[in-house]
């Protein structure tokens, strides 16, 4: 089979090794808006930049809630973000209807990242689309990252999105453990405007060890 046959087949491997369709997958998350997390043993941080894909359109929502207790955003195609964050909101009902308490966010990333893994083992596209997950369970607060392959990461900061990694080096320099919350913001708000030529519009969102609630808010600053 030539290479560009297999190239197009997400089951095959290259001479390297790789997944050939989950790296374009992972090419398209770099092409979306710059999107971080970030957490401490008090709250976990979630930030995106909002913006509208042509003049005169309303941006589309970037963070949402998933469960009383987890929110949650991405990166990368907004309908493959949807659809994945429609799977994890189905997945958080179900735990409680069936178990009578809410999901821990380990157990709903696992159930993400299996989802994700499926896409990757059969002949359909890899979703363009990568999920950050925040929230407070019994393990205290817990912040995740999924990417296209299915590959769950856990950490107290990640960046996804256009220019990710020089954004995650903003917030590798200005992270403390102790954080307060307005720090933190302020932080995520520098980072992401340092790659998108100032001032942007962001919506955050929060939850805190104490409130174990996940709340979101826009900030309504000036597109530059």
């Amino acid at each position: 089979m030539a290479s560009g046959e297999m190239g197009r087949m997400p089951f095959f491997y290259n001479q390297e090794g790789r997944l050939v369709q989950v790296d374009y997958a992972l090419q398209a998350v770099s092409r979306g808006s710059t999107t971080l997390g970030l957490k401490t043993k008090d709250f976990a941080l979630l930030s995106s930049q909002v913006k509208p894909t042509r003049p005169l359109m309303e941006p589309a929502e970037k963070v949402f809630v998933v469960d009383d207790h987890i929110g949650a955003t991405g990166s990368g195609y907004i309908g493959d973000v949807t659809t994945l964050l429609d799977q994890v909101r189905v997945a958080a009902q179900r735990h409680r209807l069936v178990y009578d308490e809410p999901i821990d966010v380990g157990t709903l990333s696992r159930t993400l990242s299996e989802y994700l893994h499926e896409f990757t083992m059969y002949a359909v596209r890899p979703f363009g689309a990568s999920v950050l997950l925040a929230g407070v369970d019994d393990l205290g607060v817990q912040l995740l990252q999924v990417d296209p392959s299915g590959t769950t990461f856990k950490g107290s900061a990640f960046a996804i999105g256009q220019s990710s990694d020089e954004a995650l080096e903003t917030i590798v320099k200005g992270y403390r453990p102790d954080l307060s919350v307005e720090a933190a913001l302020a932080l995520a708000t520098e980072a992401i405007e340092a790659v998108n030529g100032g001032k942007s519009v962001i919506e955050h969102g929060l939850v805190t060890a104490a409130s174990k609630r996940f709340e979101h808010q826009q900030l309504p600053n000036a597109v530059a």
